[in-house]
């Protein structure tokens, strides 16, 4: 009798090093099968953590045509290991497509808990945490417009991940959308060397990356409609009874 391997989602750190769990070496060093966003970045990993395996690239660009191959390799009862270039895999990261699909081939599929980018961003704001929501990479041209008055009128707590390039163009838009004292928050670099957490209101946020260096990746979080409305309400004059 033969049994199917699994497929681990193994997140790597974004940043520091520190951040990597015991598991997650435990799993990548124990996997037949590493798979990785980039193999030039997941070398220098792998080697820091001792783990002697040769990575196979799994990235957007070819994870359609991989996926039969690793579904089989997971058939004939190999672990497979999935790592991105940082954080955990599938957020705003290849990984979904193949991780649906071996659902659907009723193998197993375990996520490990680990780094990831959004949560420390969140947490540090100082934003309400209790209901969020996560949207990733925003639309660069089709369809951005429509999410951005979506988002406007969202109540919870908007946390999305931008690149150094648009930031400020971002930041801008949002200002359009949402007004120029909406609460916001951006980090960068975070677990890094010069990790950065900027809060005020966003034409203040913009003020500051203005006349600063935009390097890194950056985390925005954005206070929702409903945290805007009870701050008016709190001044507002008590009705009558």
């Amino acid at each position: 009798m033969s049994f199917a391997g699994k497929l681990f989602l193994v997140p790597t750190p974004i940043g520091n090093l520190e951040d990597m769990t015991f598991r997650a070496i435990r799993i990548l060093k124990e996997a037949d099968i590493i798979l990785a966003e980039d193999t030039r970045t997941s070398a220098p990993l792998l080697k820091h953590f001792g783990i002697d395996k040769k990575a196979y690239s799994h990235h957007q660009h070819n994870e359609h045509q991989a996926t039969a191959e690793i579904i089989r390799f997971l058939r004939e009862g190999k672990n497979v290991a999935l790592i991105s270039d940082a954080g955990t895999p599938a957020i705003s990261d290849p990984g979904f497509f193949l991780v649906r699909e071996t659902i659907k081939q009723e193998l197993e599929v375990e996520c490990l808990p680990g780094a990831t980018a959004f949560v420390p961003a969140l947490v540090n704001s100082g934003l309400p945490s209790d209901a969020f929501v996560f949207e990733g990479f925003l639309p660069v041209k089709k369809g951005r417009q429509t999410r951005m008055k979506k988002l406007a009128e969202e109540e919870r707590t908007i946390i999305l991940y931008e690149s150094p390039h648009r930031l400020l163009k971002t930041l801008e838009e949002f200002m359009l959308y949402m007004g120029t004292t909406r609460q916001a928050s951006v980090s960068r670099e975070l677990t890094k060397l010069y990790e950065e957490t900027v809060r005020g209101s966003l034409s203040e946020i913009k003020s500051h990356f203005e006349n600063n260096i935009l390097k890194g990746e950056f985390v925005i979080c954005i206070a929702g409609k409903e945290e805007v409305l009870k701050k008016k309400n709190k001044y507002a004059p008590a009705e009558e009874e």
